[in-house]
C-alpha cells in the first residue's frame, strides 16, 4: 500500500513508525521529519498546501492518504483530495468543524444529548475561558479568580476570533481515540496526557508535556460504553446533518463524580498521546485507516497489545512561549539503544547535523509490562538526550505508576 502521509510532529513520526511496521507500507510524507525521512520519502510540500498535495498524491498514485494536522483539516484538504477522487484518512471541513469551533461542538453535544461540561453566559469565576477557535492546544485557560478570568479573556482576544465559557469541572481527565468510517466507530485504548508546562500541573497550557496508556482501571467494557455514549452519538448527528465524520474522532474526556464529562472533541490523532497509543495497537493499522477512509470499518478490529507506554516531551526551554531554532541535538542513538522510541516532534537538519526547530523537540517513549517499568525507561532514555536549553516534566505517570486507577465516575 502506498500512503501519503500529511504533517511533521511527532505525532506523525509515530504514525509513521507503525504504518511502517508491518513492511507492506510504501510511506511518503509532506514535508515529513528527518525523523521521518529514515522510515520513507519526505516531500517538500506544506500540510496546509491544498494544490500541492493533490499533486503529488496524483503524482505517486497513492492508495491512501492520512492528514495529521488539525489546521489543514478545518481548512478543507482533505475535501479536496476526496473530490479528485483520493482515498482520505481525514475528516471535511464541515465535520472537523467539531474542532474547528467549540461552539458547533457545544450545538452538535447538545442535539446528541453527550454529557459535556455546560456553557455560561457570563465569565465568572470558577470558570474555563476557552478560544473558539484552533489555538494549537494552547487556548483554554482554568480561571479560579477573577483577575485570571480577564488575563484569560485578554488572552483569547489576541487570538482574533470568539469565546467559549464553560463550567469548571473537578476529576482526572483521558483521551479516547475512536477511528471512524461515518457511521462505525473503533477505539483505541485510552490515554492521560500533561497539557500544562511544569511538574504538579502548573504553569500555562501547552500543546502536551507528556502521555501514558493504557489508564489503569479503564479496561475494554469501559472504553465500550464511552464510545456508545460519548462517539457514537456524535457520529450520528454530523451524519444526520450532511457532514459524515471520516477520520479519528478524539475526545478529551474528564472523569467527574458525576461521570464522565466532555471537554472538547479533536478531529485529529492527539500529540502526544498517539505516541503512547500507537505502540499497544494489535493489528494492521495502515489497512484500519484505508477501511475507513472508504467506509467500510464494518468488521475491523483494532485489539490493544499487552503492555504500558509513557511518553516524556522535551522541549525548548522558552516552551510554550517561545520555540528554538538551530541547536545541535545529541544522544538520541544512545536513548534508541536502551530499546525506547524517539519521535521528532521540532527538530531539523542543518548539513548532516541534527537541530531544534520548534517548542516541542522530541517525544521519548518508553515501553513495559507496567507502567512503572515503562515510566523508567522512558526517563532513562530522556537522560542521554542533550541540546541547550532542553526542557521536560518530571512527573509524567507519576501517580499511575504508584498504582492509582481510575473509573468512570471520576
Amino acid at each position: 500500500m502506498r500512503v501519503l502521509l500529511v504533517g511533521s510532529g511527532g505525532r506523525e513520526h509515530a504514525l509513521a513508525w507503525r504504518l511502517t511496521a508491518t513492511g507492506a507500507v510504501e510511506l511518503h510524507a509532506a514535508p515529513g521529519s528527518p525523523g521521518i525521512a529514515a522510515l520513507g520519502e519526505c516531500h517538500p510540500i506544506r500540510a496546509e498546501d491544498p494544490e500541492g498535495l493533490l499533486g503529488l498524491a496524483h503524482s505517486l498514485d497513492v492508495d491512501l492518504v492520512v492528514v495529521g494536522p488539525e489546521a489543514p483539516l478545518v481548512e478543507g484538504v482533505a475535501d479536496s483530495l476526496r473530490h479528485a477522487g483520493t482515498a482520505v484518512f481525514g475528516p471535511s471541513a464541515a465535520a472537523a468543524a467539531i474542532e474547528g469551533s467549540k461552539s458547533f461542538a457545544k450545538e452538535v453535544m447538545a442535539a446528541a444529548g453527550v454529557p459535556a461540561a455546560a456553557q455560561l453566559a457570563i465569565a465568572r469565576a470558577p470558570c474555563v475561558v476557552k478560544a473558539d477557535g484552533l489555538a494549537a492546544g494552547k487556548g483554554v485557560y482554568v480561571c479560579r479568580s477573577q483577575p485570571e478570568v480577564e488575563a484569560a479573556l485578554r488572552a483569547v482576544a489576541k487570538l482574533g476570533g470568539g469565546v467559549v465559557v464553560e463550567e469548571l469541572l473537578e476529576g482526572p481527565e483521558v483521551s479516547l481515540f475512536a477511528l471512524c468510517d461515518g457511521g462505525e466507530a473503533v477505539p483505541l485504548v485510552p490515554a492521560q496526557d500533561f497539557k500544562r508546562a511544569y511538574d504538579g500541573d502548573t504553569g500555562p497550557n501547552t500543546g502536551g508535556m507528556g502521555s501514558y496508556a493504557p489508564v489503569p482501571g479503564l479496561g475494554q467494557a469501559e472504553v465500550a460504553e464511552l464510545v456508545e455514549t460519548i462517539h457514537r452519538p456524535v457520529l450520528e448527528e454530523l451524519l444526520l446533518r450532511g457532514m459524515p465524520f471520516v477520520g479519528l474522532l478524539y475526545a478529551g474526556l474528564m472523569l467527574t463524580e458525576d461521570g464522565p464529562r466532555v471537554l472538547e472533541f479533536n478531529c485529529r490523532f492527539g500529540d502526544p498521546e498517539t505516541q503512547s497509543v500507537l505502540p499497544l495497537v494489535h493489528g494492521d493499522l495502515a489497512q484500519a485507516l484505508a477501511a475507513a477512509a472508504v467506509g467500510e470499518l464494518a468488521g475491523v478490529a483494532l485489539a490493544p497489545a499487552p503492555g504500558t507506554a509513557v511518553t516524556v516531551v522535551v522541549s525548548a526551554s522558552g516552551y510554550p512561549e517561545l520555540g528554538d531554532r538551530g541547536t545541535p541535538i545529541a544522544g538520541i542513538e544512545r536513548a534508541e539503544a536502551t530499546g525506547a522510541l524517539v519521535f521528532h516532534a521540532g527538530t531539523a537538519l542543518h548539513g548532516d547535523r541534527l537541530v531544534t526547530n520548534g517548542g516541542r523537540i522530541l517525544g521519548v517513549t518508553g515501553l513495559g509490562e507496567t507502567l512503572a517499568v515503562a515510566r523508567e525507561a522512558a526517563y532513562a532514555a530522556v537522560g542521554l538526550i542533550d541540546f541547550a536549553g532542553a526542557r521536560y516534566r518530571s512527573d509524567i505517570a507519576e501517580e499511575a505508576a504508584r498504582g492509582r486507577t481510575y473509573s468512570l465516575a471520576g
